[in-house]
């Protein structure tokens, strides 16, 4: 199904689930022998590879300056990662492992540093990247939006507020997860949302479904206690956008001016000056940077550069099909 699509895929969003899921044992995320931590890394080459084998180009997008609306957001993430690595230490002291890996998942955090490893490394997979103004999300929407993808990639449900055509989940995170607290493990496959399906399905349109993403929580703000998704599309369907539910006084609780919010999703800082072209995978650099600074196997990573110049090698073929 996703064979020579382009996907623009939110990068912090992605490197993100890398960092909580990728771990060992006790909680402790994969490091090199200087200390520095190689998860990001890890699943970046290995689950990029994996999408590049499968005909699928991906186009990593990258946060640039988040709005002055999200610091709130941010702050209180920062809080939970300080909490949960506090909770996993306290935990692999008394000797409870799987406990300590629960509390590690949360406490997953992104560095400037890991940023940019993660851009040294794409550059030298051939991979495109961008970087985004504000959110990634809004950029990598904007980019499908003008064609150049065919949907974005992402966890994140935001993406078809800032008006992504399709979001694509679970792409770089398919496989055997394990269930929170549990001995049991559930297949993840990747699952398709096409935004014209979800207006047609609940006969909304694109300041109603902001709406309903205002009401049960975003990325600005939390969200109304006590409101899940059926009540938000029972209330968006009775009353329409966000201004009509503010001016009818439907709704009260809002700790975030919910016309800002809005706002941002309509009209998020995005630039239609970007470059989107893949490269030959560079082996040399790959494993200069993998192998020689990050200490990974050359063995696994000269497997995952024969499934990128498997890919990339179709892809060219693919494209002098067109031309001939």
């Amino acid at each position: 199904h996703f064979r020579g699509k382009i996907i623009a895929i939110d990068a912090m969003n992605t490197l993100y689930q890398f960092l909580s899921i990728i771990r060992q044992r006790d909680g402790t995320p994969l490091k090199d022998s200087q200390g520095r931590i190689t998860s990001h890394l890890s699943g970046l080459f290995y689950r990029t590879s994996n999408l590049v084998e499968l005909g699928i180009e991906p186009v990593l997008v990258f946060d640039g300056e988040p709005p002055e609306l999200k610091s709130e957001t941010l702050e209180t993430r920062r809080k939970i990662r300080a909490e949960a690595e506090k909770a996993r230490k306290e935990a692999l002291e008394k000797g409870k492992e799987k406990e300590a890996l629960k509390h590690a998942k949360r406490s997953a955090r992104l560095s400037e540093q890991m940023i940019t490893q993660s851009k040294t490394l794409l550059s030298a997979m051939g991979i495109p990247w961008i970087q985004a103004p504000g959110e990634g999300e809004a950029q990598a929407s904007r980019i499908a939006q003008k064609g150049d993808a065919w949907g974005t990639g992402s966890q994140d449900f935001d993406s078809l507020l800032y008006g992504s055509p399709i979001l694509a989940r679970n792409l770089t995170i398919t496989g055997k997860r394990k269930l929170p607290g549990k001995d049991q493990y559930k297949e993840i496959l990747p699952e398709i949302f096409e935004l014209e399906e979800i207006f047609e399905k609940h006969q909304i349109d694109r300041r109603q479904l902001i709406a309903i993403g205002i009401l049960i929580g975003t990325d600005y703000n939390d969200g109304i206690k006590g409101i899940g998704p059926k009540t938000a599309l029972k209330i968006v369907k009775e009353n329409g956008d966000i201004e009509k539910i503010i001016e009818r006084e439907v709704v009260e609780g809002f700790e975030t001016d919910p016309i800002e919010i809005e706002k941002l999703f309509l009209e998020p800082s995005v630039s239609d000056d970007y470059e989107i072209e893949w490269t030959d995978p560079s082996p040399e650099k790959i494993k200069e940077f993998l192998c020689e600074e990050h200490d990974f196997s050359e063995s696994r990573i000269e497997t995952g550069i024969k499934r990128l110049e498997k890919g990339a090698g179709e892809r060219a073929q693919e494209s002098l099909e067109k031309w001939t």
